[in-house]
């Protein structure tokens, strides 16, 4: 790797890969074997054991929030690199720096991404949605707008451009301290779920939403996490968690709520416009509050193939995919790779640690390039550590990294957090604001890693074994690296690993939309729907269509509502409704399955279904199965329910 000493900044320079190598099909790399033993893995063990005495680990290389991948051996990540390095073309390529936005550009960014650009722009024609969304803020999130608009307002005033600079706590009212739960709850609507809503005081400490103690393993969703780590940074009695060994690390789970869990992919596109904007605020309310200053790179602009298996982007990948399969998600040749891999048996030992033969590697790269889409790979012939290594190199391969450029240096700065909770909210908050794409694709790597470490008994791959090995792949994109010193490469090497470990570990946590997000987006609907019905009363010709609609839907709905009655359509299947009494356990599961017993002609399969909850404060909502109905009915009164087939 390139070190260049006192290198200012975050700078991300070019290296050949081995798609260059082979320029006709792209991606294939050089023939020869690489070094058994990579020559960092020696520098490793020289600079661990000068530690200090009894080989005390040296103080650039321990950290409180990398458990025991300090004592791991690193070689398997020295040689992985070695495999990295070794099949890229020895002449170089024109190094491409990647600039850190000027001051006063990454604001104007944010402040666009966030829905907010009227703050800084009038002619913006999101000022009514984003006076809806300051209307919902947190605290911590108001303070993080206010951050950003001061920023951008000084550097204005340098360019001695005019500009009057509003004040984000003028536009709605300042939180105090100890309101932050009725802030954070929706628009006021009362009921069960809400009464129980965590008033948290501090990171593992409060009541959760079944009414026990929370413990140091829960993770609050129903307070904002920026609020839960001012609390945490104000309460001096809260002590750092106890370094975990190995893979036991600490088991962290969900506070379930009675109004459902919500994944991505339940919610419209409306609604997850919304919560990006909101995500993306909290999670910068997030970093700020830990004192962790965030430095977004400008998004590559760089020449890249535009066809292809290897070295071309993703959303290319998806392209052609999409074309033969309309509604591919996640790469047809990641999919393959893998599916052969589990079908030849992910019993192997070395599942993803030793590499293939690369002759063989190359030549399988080359017919795959000409013949994966034809459908003549002889996949009968492909070698399982040959998959595993080409599933590696095409993530390693991507012209741009898999978790984004934009979001590239915040992944990489979740182990300034000083615990392991704050580390995991913070990746659920980076997560979400994945482009679908880059998430989907994360998310069927990382089942995929899951499942080879499920056989570790047999392969010999524990969590950490896989963590190290792929960390690299990941984080060592093609077309870019770090100008970075020897020493911050070895800090680098435990700092990924450990990143690829937390990812691997709780995939199944950072998945979920927090309650405290669709909370508010709950909140923005509301305003959303008065806002309409004010421009509704306001025109003469439809006041009285308005007031009559509204007294039809009373008239219908009020009744069965009032008596604990629900209407339940099935406009898909011939059982158009299904009117169901409320009590305090029916939950969206018993729902789907009193449908399916009662209408026999349905032969689509109960987990292909799903309940929706659809208007009222939400344009549309797959129910988790745990989802207890009545909890919900109070939350949102005027939503219907449809069971329809699942959307994703």
């Amino acid at each position: 790797m390139n070190r260049h000493h006192g290198a200012q900044g975050v700078v991300l320079t070019g290296y050949v890969s081995n798609s260059e190598a082979s320029p006709p099909p792209g991606g294939c790399g050089r023939t020869a074997e690489p070094p058994l033993l990579s020559r960092r893995a020696g520098i490793y063990n020289v600079q661990r054991n000068r530690g200090g005495v009894s080989g005390e680990t040296p103080t650039y290389w321990r950290s409180g929030s990398q458990d025991s991948l300090e004592e791991l051996a690193l070689d398997d990540y020295w040689k992985e690199m070695e495999v990295i390095q070794y099949s890229v073309d020895p002449e170089p390529q024109e190094e491409v720096q990647l600039r850190v936005a000027e001051e006063g550009e990454q604001e104007e960014a944010w402040l666009t991404e966030a829905g907010l650009a009227t703050l800084f722009d009038e002619s913006a024609s999101d000022g009514e949605d984003g006076m809806a969304l300051l209307s919902t803020l947190t605290r911590t999130q108001a303070a993080a707008v206010q951050r950003r608009v001061d920023t951008l307002s000084q550097t204005l005033r340098k360019r001695s451009k005019p500009y009057s600079v509003p004040n984000v706590r003028d536009i709605f009212r300042p939180v105090p301290a100890h309101d932050t739960k009725d802030h954070e709850s929706t628009s006021g609507e009362g009921g069960e779920s809400q009464k129980e809503e965590t008033t948290s005081t501090g990171e593992g400490q409060g009541v959760s939403s079944e009414g026990g103690a929370e413990t140091e393993t829960d993770i609050n969703l129903e307070v904002s996490f920026s609020e839960q780590a001012l609390s945490y940074r104000e309460d001096s009695k809260v002590t750092l968690p106890v370094s975990e060994a190995d893979d036991k690390l600490p088991d962290f789970k969900l506070l379930r709520d009675k109004t459902g869990m919500t994944k991505l992919g339940d919610l419209s596109p409306s609604d997850m416009k919304k919560v990006h904007r909101l995500v993306l605020i909290e999670m910068s309310a997030l970093f700020d509050t830990a004192g962790i200053e965030l430095k977004t790179h400008k998004p590559l602009k760089i020449k890249v193939k535009e066809t292809g298996l290897f070295g071309v982007p993703l959303s290319t990948l998806l392209e052609q995919d999409q074309k033969r399969f309309p509604g591919t998600r996640v790469p047809l040749i990641l999919q393959r790779l893998i599916s052969h891999i589990e079908k030849e048996g992910l019993d192997t030992e070395g599942l993803l640690r030793v590499p293939g033969v690369s002759t063989r590697v190359k030549a399988v790269c080359h017919d795959l390039e000409t013949k994966f889409y034809e459908g003549f790979f002889p996949w009968e012939t492909l070698k399982q550590h040959d998959a595993a290594s080409l599933v590696k190199l095409l993530i390693r391969e991507l012209p741009h990294p898999l978790l984004t450029v934009e979001y590239f240096s915040a992944f990489t700065s979740v182990l300034k957090f000083p615990t392991k909770k704050q580390q995991l909210q913070a990746l659920n908050l980076l997560v979400l604001l994945l482009p679908e794409p880059s998430r989907d694709t994360l998310k069927a790597l990382l089942e995929f890693l899951q499942r080879v470490i499920d056989h570790k008994e047999q392969n010999r791959m524990t969590l950490n074994n896989i963590a190290v090995v792929m960390a690299p792949n990941i984080f060592m994109f093609k077309g870019f690296r770090r100008k970075i010193s020897e020493q911050q490469e070895f800090a680098m090497a435990t700092g990924t690993a450990n990143i690829v470990r937390l990812l691997i570990r709780y995939q199944n946590l950072l998945w979920t939309i927090p309650k405290f997000v669709i909370n508010q987006v709950r909140k923005q609907n509301m305003e959303d729907q008065r806002k309409m019905n004010r421009e509704r009363a306001m025109k003469k010709l439809l006041k009285k269509m308005a007031h009559d609609r509204v007294k039809n839907d009373t008239q219908d709905r009020s009744p069965e509502v009032d008596n604990g009655i629900i209407r339940v359509q099935a406009p898909q299947f011939s059982k158009v409704s299904m009117a169901l009494q409320l009590t305090e356990d029916l939950q969206a599961s018993d729902v789907l399955s009193r449908f399916l017993s009662q209408d026999s002609s349905v032969s689509v399969k109960k987990e292909d279904l799903c309940l929706y909850e659809i208007g009222g404060n939400i344009k549309e909502r797959c129910l988790d199965g745990e989802t207890y109905m009545k909890a919900l009915l109070e939350l949102n009164p005027t939503a219907e329910w449809v069971i329809k087939s699942v959307q994703r």
